[in-house]
């Protein structure tokens, strides 16, 4: 995802620039490809005018805390408002709070970049005519990680949940009559259950901590996370 961000930014002729230092050849591969110009060490990515952090859920703190930022930073990890909150307090300066929804965007109509904070016009200008649609939510820190945990929370918690089910017709024996009665009554079933499945083998294991982060949003509003604490669970034995 952050690859294609910036060649969507290298697109609207920006300069984007990342760090290669201690990251595996096949993240230096997908940066080369995009068009990334390498700086070497995050301190020189931190001296740029915006800053994308994009990561694993259990990462966005610890890179926030890398050190202050002269521009804007831009949140853009699958978190909970609460833990946006504390990112922007430790990455300092100016911050933008950002939730991707969809795939990775290489053409027009597939992604969503929802967006908040006292700066969020200035980084959605940066995207404006771009494939990737930049939408701004509003003012406030903590409103589009809403978005994202609200809309992740249906696509991938069902995804967790529909795993989950067949696993236990499965176990119970019972594995091909429910596949009739999902023929018969809920057709799509099948199709959902295999990109499911797919999703999950390729990338389960970063959205345990999307999950997590999603449980904790309910949480936080007095809602039950235990859905959620669940689907973290389904995805960790992936």
């Amino acid at each position: 995802m952050g690859a294609a961000v910036g060649a969507v930014l290298r697109s609207q002729g920006h300069r984007v620039v990342w760090a290669s230092e201690g990251r595996s050849d096949e993240t230096r591969a997908r940066a080369r490809a995009a068009g990334l110009e390498d700086v070497g060490s995050p301190a020189e990515v931190a001296r740029s005018e915006v800053v994308f952090s994009i990561c694993p859920p259990h990462a966005a703190l610890d890179v926030a805390r890398l050190g202050l930022f002269a521009g804007i930073y831009v949140d853009a990890n699958a978190i909970s408002p609460a833990r946006v909150r504390e990112v922007v307090q430790a990455a300092g300066g100016d911050a933008v709070d950002g939730g991707i929804v969809g795939s990775p965007p290489r053409e027009s109509g597939t992604t969503r970049f929802y967006l908040s904070g006292p700066n969020a016009a200035a980084v959605a200008e940066l995207f404006a005519g771009s494939v990737l649609d930049a939408r701004v939510v509003s003012d406030e820190i903590g409103d589009a990680s809403a978005v994202k945990m609200a809309y992740a929370g249906w696509t991938k918690g069902t995804a967790a949940m529909l795993l989950a089910i067949r696993e236990l017709a499965r176990a119970e024996g019972v594995e091909e009559p429910l596949l009739a009665e999902w023929d018969l009554s809920l057709p799509e079933l099948r199709e959902r259950h295999e990109r499911a499945t797919r999703s999950a083998n390729a990338k389960g294991w970063r959205w345990v901590g999307e999950m997590e982060e999603i449980a904790a949003t309910f949480e936080a509003d007095g809602l039950p996370g235990g859905f959620h604490r669940a689907a973290a669970e389904v995805f960790r034995g992936r």
